[in-house]
């Protein structure tokens, strides 16, 4: 079977966005496929002027929340690396009908959402220990961080068009749906250094 690959353009994110951008992705590329009813739920990001749309799966939901959890764990153990997550989606078959059913997992489309953690400094202002005075950054700070924000933010624009044109254009390999099912099964890894 042939596993279609998508990697999706880099974002330079700081720790506090992290949870909110994984949200976003991950949860796009489920919806998107998603099969059968949905109960399809809009969400608005806090910090972006982004609405994406979840499944209403509520497994598939604590799902994508326990990876992201484990994702940050390893995220706050190796700070300002570049790291990656994949959801893989899947069929299984039996290999060997017996009496241990051993199911495989046959992969045939992966997406490797990739982020660069990064901090930032934050900058003082007042007085330093030699008693000099010494600029306020604070406004600086906040215009670049505001400049930062509006790039993420265009960036992750471009990342969900980059997931819808997949999408549209990548359907051959997608399986036969089973039915009673509203979507593949799917698994989410991290970083293997933290397992």
């Amino acid at each position: 079977m042939n596993c279609e690959v998508c990697q999706l353009k880099e974002l330079e994110v700081e720790h506090f966005e992290i949870r909110e951008v994984l949200r976003c992705i991950l949860h796009t590329i489920v919806f998107h496929r998603a099969l059968g009813l949905v109960r399809p739920k809009d969400i608005d990001l806090e910090l972006f002027d982004i609405t994406y749309v979840q499944c209403g799966e509520v497994e598939l939901e604590k799902k994508i929340e326990e990876k992201i959890d484990q994702f940050i764990s390893w995220v706050e153990k190796h700070p300002n690396k570049k790291s990656q997550i994949c959801l893989s989606f899947y069929e299984t078959k039996n290999k060997h009908p017996s009496w241990f059913n051993k199911t495989e997992r046959l992969f045939w489309e992966q997406w490797y959402v990739n982020l660069h953690v990064t901090q930032h400094t934050k900058a003082h202002s007042g007085k330093s220990h030699h008693s000099k005075p010494m600029v306020d950054l604070g406004e600086t700070v906040s215009e670049d961080r505001g400049v930062r924000r509006e790039a993420l933010e265009a960036s992750l624009h471009e990342v969900l068009f980059q997931i819808i044109k997949f999408v549209n254009e990548k359907k051959d390999h997608v399986p036969p749906i089973n039915e009673d099912i509203i979507c593949f099964p799917c698994e989410i890894t991290i970083p293997r250094k933290f397992l």
